[in-house]
């Protein structure tokens, strides 16, 4: 962890439920911010379905609860957010109005305070209801029935949150002026999807499996994630299996080099592999 704190003094009240806050949350918590998680009465549903993720979430980050319904509830808050310097959301935009948490209310009582808002999509789009896999299956991550291997919507959403978090800080430090920002996990999928848009990552791409040093081979004992992309691994890799090749780039997207790698591969176990490639500089993991 580094032991820069650009945030260090930076004070953050986040209403942000699920994953996408919790996680920008501890970013900002390591980055140096003063972090205040406020909950609702039935907690965070996070809590319920990931216990052990919530906890790591929120070491070292204050919580309270609050019911933002009653008046009771909303003078604790505004007496934190008189406090603080940005605050974090995951409501729609209607329903923050509803809680008098809407921008131009926000900014009229405490100008030097600034709104995140974590999203589904962006402007009016933001009322839709989504989650991480809808916006992920939206933009080509979800070719087929299977369930993505990660929620990177929500995770990427909350790197996004965490930069416009410093966004934030840079301007209210430099103008004394607290600043609005919106942050769609939809374009967070989007931007994540780029890769594959670009015909990248799909069958016939060069890190979608066409090319025959970057991809996932069977061996005695297991599987090995190889990674000889650049032409000097890839020349390394082709000398270690005794493929000879004219081409350290054109000539690994052959069928037949394919196959030898394979072939070669196949007869290995995953300490012999482990052992090739420390000693011939390979970039390769082996799996179980």
């Amino acid at each position: 962890m580094s032991t820069i704190k650009p945030l260090r003094g930076t004070r953050v009240v986040s209403l942000a439920l699920n994953l996408p806050g919790p996680a920008a949350l501890r970013r900002l918590a390591d980055m140096g911010a003063r972090c205040t998680k406020v909950n609702p009465p039935a907690g965070d549903p996070m809590q319920h379905y990931t216990p052990d993720g919530y906890a790591q979430l929120h070491a070292g980050v204050k919580e309270v609860t609050l019911d933002l319904k009653d008046a009771k509830g909303q003078a604790a808050l505004h007496k934190l957010l008189a406090q603080s310097d940005i605050l974090l959301t995951s409501f729609r935009p209607s329903a923050l109005t509803k809680l008098g948490l809407g921008w131009k209310a926000l900014h009229k009582q405490y100008p030097a305070l600034s709104l995140i808002q974590v999203v589904g999509a962006p402007g009016p789009l933001a009322e839709i209801p989504g989650h991480d896999l809808t916006y992920q299956a939206e933009v080509g991550l979800v070719p087929g029935m299977a369930l993505p291997a990660s929620l990177f919507a929500d995770m990427g959403g909350a790197l996004m949150t965490s930069e416009a978090a410093l966004q934030a800080t840079l301007v209210q430090k430099t103008t004394g002026q607290g600043t609005l920002h919106e942050v769609a996990l939809s374009t967070a999928a989007a931007w994540l999807a780029l890769p594959r848009q670009w015909q990248m990552t799909t069958p016939k791409g060069a890190v979608g499996g066409a090319h025959a040093g970057y991809r996932i081979y069977p061996c005695k004992n297991g599987r090995v994630a190889v990674a000889a992309l650049e032409a000097h691994f890839a020349q390394r890799l082709c000398e270690a299996a005794g493929v000879k090749i004219a081409h350290p780039v054109k000539d690994l997207f052959r069928p037949a080099v394919h196959q030898a790698i394979a072939a070669f591969v196949a007869s290995k176990t995953r300490k012999e592999l482990d052992t090739l490639a420390e000693a011939r500089d390979i970039p390769l993991l082996t799996l179980r």
